[in-house]
């Protein structure tokens, strides 16, 4: 093999290489999934877009688990030399993919924003991202992240734990599907999604993980909050 198709985990290859596998050391890694009926998604997207601000399902998804982690603490925690330690203000990590690189700045203070305002903090962090303009406390200062292969043909998937986070929550496509709608027995096509969530099983039990994404598969699907009158 040519030494030019050599890939040298050095420079920032180098520095992902090393977290990820200090967190598959430091952590045990459980994963959870499941499917969401998005037509609450979609509905809040295209209302918004009709009120002129243009956002993408991240930014809802974004919306929906700074609500969600009012109740479970745990889940919006980072492990520190003391102990675990829950955070007062949820800082929402978005991996972005770059040319040999992985990133997840964070958008801090997630849980006082806006959806607007999410949603154009985000777009401000792509676009540093891309142009290598991220600060050291925006890569480093997450305390849950979210990481979106939506665009492609996965629905599921492990995404690893950003240490010392306990939480990592993975959107997969969305595609129509047969969906068994409320009254039980009736089949429609409707537009589902894959979630993923990854916890510290040190830290995190299977029934409150079950719990966790339960609660916001059902923020997902509920939709009102997310509309541009409820938020």
């Amino acid at each position: 093999m040519a030494a030019d198709n050599i890939l040298r985990l050095t420079g920032i290859r180098g520095i992902i290489a090393q977290k990820m596998s200090e967190s598959l050391q430091k952590t045990a890694q459980l994963s959870f999934f499941c499917d969401i009926d998005a037509s609450a998604l979609v509905a809040a997207r295209n209302a918004w877009k009709a009120a002129g601000t243009k956002l993408g399902y991240e930014d809802l998804i974004i919306a929906a688990l700074t609500s969600v982690l009012r109740d479970f603490p745990l889940f919006n925690a980072v492990e520190t030399d003391h102990g675990v330690e829950p955070q007062d203000q949820v800082h929402v990590g978005c991996a972005i993919a770059l040319p040999g690189a992985l990133v997840a700045p964070a958008i801090f203070d997630a849980g006082n924003l806006s959806l607007p305002d999410i949603a154009q903090k985000r777009a401000e962090l792509v676009e540093r991202a891309r142009a290598n303009k991220l600060s050291i406390a925006e890569l480093t200062g997450a305390t849950v992240t979210v990481t979106n292969l939506g665009l492609t043909r996965v629905e599921h998937f492990t995404p690893i734990l950003s240490y010392p986070q306990q939480a990592i929550i993975g959107l997969g496509r969305m595609s129509p599907k047969p969906w068994v709608a409320q009254d039980g027995e009736t089949i429609v096509v409707r537009p589902v999604m894959g979630l993923s969530l990854t916890v510290d099983h040190r830290i995190i039990d299977g029934a409150p993980a079950g719990d966790f994404l339960t609660r916001l598969a059902q923020e997902l699907e509920d939709g009102p909050t997310l509309s541009p009158g409820g938020i």
